[in-house]
C-alpha cells in the first residue's frame, strides 16, 4: 500500500498539529504544575517542536510554490512563513511584547493558502496551456 501525501496536505497536517502543539502546551504544564512544585519550564524537546514543525512548513511552501505562477499566492505563503518563523523566535528571545495567540494568525493563514491551492491551483503549464517544444 502506498501512501501518497501532496505538499499542500503536508502543510495542512503539520499546521493543524502545529496548532493543537500551541494549544496543549498550557493545559500540559497546568496539569504538570498542580502534581509537583518543581520543573515549571517546558522541557527543551517540547519546544524544539515549534522549530521542527517551522522546518516541515518550509518544505511544504517550497515545494508549494516552486512552480507556482501566481505572485500573490507565493508572497503571501512566504510573508506568513516568516511571520511565523519571527513568532517562534521571538516567543523564544522575547524580543518585543506579542500577544500568546499571535502564532495562530500565520499558521491559520498557511493552512488556508495550501486548501486554496489544493482547491483551485493548477501548474502554470496547465492553467496557461504551455506547450514544450
Amino acid at each position: 500500500m502506498k501512501l501518497s501525501l501532496s505538499y499542500d496536505g503536508l502543510g495542512i497536517v503539520s499546521g493543524f498539529l502545529c496548532m493543537i502543539h500551541c494549544i496543549g502546551t498550557p493545559f500540559l504544564f497546568i496539569a504538570k504544575a498542580c502534581t509537583t512544585t518543581c520543573c515549571s519550564e517546558a522541557p527543551l524537546w517540547w519546544k524544539l517542536i515549534d522549530y521542527v514543525f517551522i522546518v516541515i512548513c518550509f518544505f511544504a511552501i517550497w515545494h508549494t510554490t516552486k512552480n507556482k505562477s501566481f505572485d500573490w499566492f507565493k508572497v503571501s505563503f512566504w510573508m506568513s512563513w516568516v511571520v511565523l518563523l519571527f513568532t517562534l523566535l521571538n516567543h523564544s528571545l522575547h524580543l518585543i511584547s506579542l500577544p500568546s495567540n499571535f502564532i495562530y494568525i500565520p499558521s491559520t493563514i498557511m493552512i488556508f493558502l495550501h486548501i486554496y491551492n489544493i482547491k483551485f491551483g493548477k501548474p502554470l503549464t496547465q492553467c496557461c496551456d504551455i506547450q514544450s517544444n
